[in-house]
C-alpha cells in the first residue's frame, strides 16, 4: 500500500459514492454504480482506474468474490472528516428529542437512560452514556427520610446525579435522632461526596448511639456511590438493534461486542478513551484497539452543566454506519442532555 495522499476532486467523490452506496445496501459497489449515482460524465473504465488508486492507497478494498469495492476504515475516516457540521435532524426525529426533554425528571440517570433509548430509536444503532462520576460531585441534597419501619437515604449531586437506598430501620432509631441526624447533615451539603463521607465520619464518632447509626448509614450510602459501579459505568440501550446488522459483523466480532458491553469496566474505558471534550468525535474500527476487535464505529459527544463536561453520551454500530444521520442525532441529544444538567445544576 502506498502513502496516502490529499485525494483529487474525482477520487473524493468516487470514494464519498461508495461509502453512501455501501452503508445504504451493504453490498460491494461496482463502476457502473458510480457512474449512475457520482454523476461525474467519465466511462466506467476511468471510474475503474480511480477505484483502483483508492484501493491502492488504503481507502478501499475489495472482496474476492466481487468485482465492486467496499470502503476500508481508512475510507470511513476521509468520509467522516469530509462531511459538513452535522445538520439539523428531520422534522419527526426533532419532535422525539424535544418530546423526550420536555418532561422534568429530577434523576439525571433516569434521563440518561431515556437519552440512550432514544438514540437508539433515532438511529437504529446501540446507545451509550456515561453518567457524570461522584467523587468531585457536590452535594446539594441529604436527607434520611423516615417511611416507618425503614428509612430512604437520598442524595442529589450538583450535576443531577441522584443515589437512593431504602434500609430496614434499627429500633433505637427514634424520631430525635433522625431530627438532631438531619441538623448535623447540614454540614456537608455543598461539599463532595468524598469529603462529606470523612466529615459524617468524624461527626458520628461524636453522637450518642441513634444519630451516632443515622449518621453511618448516610455515610456508607455516600461510600457506595463513589465505588465500584456506580462510581463509573454505562448506560446502555437498543443493543437488539445491533443484531439487526448482522450483516455488516462478522459473528465473532459482534460477541466480543456484546462481552464488553456486559463488562462495564471495559465499556468506562473505550468511552474514556474515545469520548472528545467539546464536540461530536468518531472513531472508526481500528482507530482504537476495543472498536478495532468488533469492527464497530463510536460516534460519542460530551454533555456539559455549564462549562464543566460532566457525562458522554453516544451510539456504536457497524462501520457501514450512516455518519452523518448519526453524528446529527448524537449533537442534538447531547445538546439537550447539557441543558438539562445545566438546569438541575441551578
Amino acid at each position: 500500500m502506498t502513502e496516502r495522499s490529499e485525494l483529487t476532486s474525482r477520487k473524493a467523490t468516487v470514494l464519498r459514492t461508495i461509502v453512501e452506496a455501501y452503508v445504504a445496501t451493504g453490498e460491494p459497489v461496482g463502476s457502473e454504480a458510480i457512474a449512475e449515482r457520482a454523476g461525474l460524465g467519465v466511462s466506467s473504465a476511468t471510474i475503474r482506474n480511480e477505484m483502483a488508486a483508492l484501493e491502492e492507497q488504503g481507502y478501499l478494498s475489495h472482496p474476492h468474490t466481487s468485482a465492486g469495492r467496499i470502503p476500508t476504515d481508512a475510507g470511513y475516516r476521509h468520509y467522516v472528516d469530509a462531511l459538513p457540521a452535522p445538520t439539523r435532524l428531520k422534522d419527526a426525529q426533532r419532535r422525539q428529542v424535544a418530546t423526550h426533554f420536555a418532561e422534568v425528571i429530577l434523576d439525571l440517570e433516569e434521563v440518561l437512560k431515556g437519552s440512550v433509548h432514544l438514540l437508539s430509536r433515532l438511529t437504529q444503532y446501540a446507545g451509550l452514556a456515561m453518567p457524570p462520576g461522584a467523587s468531585d460531585e457536590h452535594l446539594v441534597r441529604l436527607e434520611v427520610i423516615d417511611m416507618g419501619p425503614t428509612l430512604l437515604v437520598l442524595v442529589v449531586g450538583q450535576h443531577g446525579r441522584v443515589d437512593k437506598q431504602i434500609i430496614d430501620r434499627p429500633e433505637h432509631i427514634d424520631a430525635q435522632a433522625l431530627a438532631t441526624a438531619e441538623r448535623r447533615l447540614d454540614a456537608v451539603r455543598g461539599t463532595t461526596y468524598l469529603d462529606a463521607q470523612a466529615t459524617l465520619l468524624g461527626i458520628a464518632a461524636t453522637e450518642p448511639p441513634g444519630v451516632h447509626d443515622v449518621l453511618l448509614i448516610a455515610a456508607d450510602v455516600l461510600r457506595m456511590a463513589t465505588q465500584g459501579q456506580r462510581a463509573g459505568h454505562v448506560v446502555v440501550g437498543g443493543v437488539a438493534n445491533l443484531t439487526d446488522e448482522t450483516q455488516a459483523w462478522r459473528r465473532d466480532t459482534l460477541r466480543r461486542l456484546f462481552e464488553t458491553l456486559e463488562h462495564e469496566e471495559e465499556m468506562v474505558q473505550v468511552l474514556h478513551d474515545v469520548a472528545s471534550a467539546d464536540d461530536v468525535r468518531v472513531t472508526i474500527g481500528e482507530e482504537h484497539p476495543t472498536t478495532g476487535e468488533w469492527g464497530a464505529s463510536i460516534v460519542a459527544a460530551p454533555f456539559k452543566a455549564g462549562d464543566d463536561t460532566v457525562g458522554t453520551i453516544g451510539v456504536v454500530g457497524p462501520t457501514r454506519m450512516d455518519y452523518l444521520s448519526a453524528m446529527a442525532a448524537v449533537s442534538a441529544v447531547a445538546k439537550r442532555l447539557s441543558d438539562a444538567a445545566t438546569e438541575a445544576e441551578e
